[in-house]
């Protein structure tokens, strides 16, 4: 299962959770039941909104020697330091 992070405005909070892809979570209870945490004074029924992470790679990728030599490049239109 994908981790997703989803963040409430009402606490300033930002969770990290794991739930299926076409599972919805909508608000803070939502979260604080995946992540297993303590509601607090939020209100359940506080919206959250799912924030953009990047994924990061894995797996490395082999060399001619077969040593592992860190992760493979992310691919021409991602701008991280791998595709220098």
């Amino acid at each position: 299962m994908p981790l997703y992070d989803y963040y409430c405005s009402a606490n300033g909070q930002t969770v990290e959770v794991r739930h299926g892809m076409l599972e919805s979570v909508e608000t803070w209870g939502d979260v604080c039941e995946l992540a297993g945490l303590e509601q607090g004074v939020t209100a359940a029924e506080a919206p959250v909104e799912r924030k953009v992470s990047a994924g990061v790679p894995l797996t490395g990728r082999s060399t001619s020697s077969g040593a592992d030599s860190g992760p493979a490049p992310c691919g021409p239109s991602c701008g991280c330091a791998w595709d220098a």
